[in-house]
């Protein structure tokens, strides 16, 4: 028997062994035409066995980590994740609908898109945990860009939502990360983000992804982010401080 990891690229590290109930085979390249192992179930009774038989394959948390922005089409997943063959995109997503963490269904124009079940909304907790974890380690020296920002909604999402009160009242407003827009919708307590515009927003500001990925590491301080790295745009000087409030909050408790 023999034990490796996997990993490189956009992909999360997994453990793999040849022997017991795993997938197995010859380990998985850079992810361009990659020869499918047969995915194969732990049967085991420990529960974090049960979880990683629905999302411990290759590429499958990226891409419910993506889905957490809003439904996508079968191209916004694949721009996202331009080293990620088709015919593993494939795969991946028959076997999300299989578990139940996504469906497939048709928009009113008629494009097919993929979205979160409960079940697939209830991994944004975990994957904020990841992240947090993934952040113990420097990046690889070879590290590539996603192919879009749907990367940060499930981060962001999570983090304002564990800082919010009901106290925050409403707030609706559009973070643009390298010109691609996202709604964020606060109210009751809760929080929404969305890989999508928001014109109707009362505050509007600008980012960049590395300033986020440098707040997330700790390489910047929420207060350096705050005050270098945000533009504002539009928006009541109540909209902005309600804002900046909970922000710096949730930064804060991500420390």
């Amino acid at each position: 028997m023999k034990d490796y990891f996997i990993g490189g690229g956009d992909g999360v590290v997994l453990w793999q062994s040849c022997g017991i109930g795993e997938t197995s085979g010859v380990p998985p390249g850079n992810g361009e035409n990659e020869i499918m192992p047969r995915h194969r179930s732990y049967r085991l009774l420990c529960p974090i066995a049960r979880a990683l038989d629905k999302v411990g394959d290759r590429w499958s948390l990226l891409i419910l980590r993506d889905l957490h922005a809003g439904p996508a089409r079968f191209s916004d997943i694949q721009q996202g994740m331009p080293h990620l063959a088709s015919n593993l995109l494939t795969s991946r997503l028959d076997q999300l609908q299989t578990g139940g963490l996504i469906e497939r269904r048709a928009t009113e124009y008629g494009a097919n898109v993929y979205a979160l079940t409960d079940h697939g909304e209830a991994t944004a907790p975990l994957l904020f945990e990841l992240a947090a974890f993934g952040t113990r380690w420097p990046p690889a020296e070879d590290t590539r860009r996603p192919g879009n920002m749907r990367t940060i909604a499930v981060t962001l999402k999570e983090a304002l939502r564990r800082a919010v009160t009901k106290a925050d009242g409403a707030l609706s407003v559009e973070l643009v990360v390298d010109d691609e827009p996202f709604a964020i919708a606060v109210a009751d307590g809760a929080v929404e983000v969305r890989y999508q515009e928001n014109l109707g927003a009362s505050l509007s500001i600008a980012t960049n992804y590395d300033a986020m990925i440098g707040v997330g590491d700790g390489d910047i301080t929420p207060a350096e982010f705050g005050n270098k790295h945000i533009e504002i745009r539009r928006g009541s000087r109540t909209a902005t401080k309600q804002f900046f409030a909970l922000l710096s909050r949730a930064f804060n408790r991500s420390d």
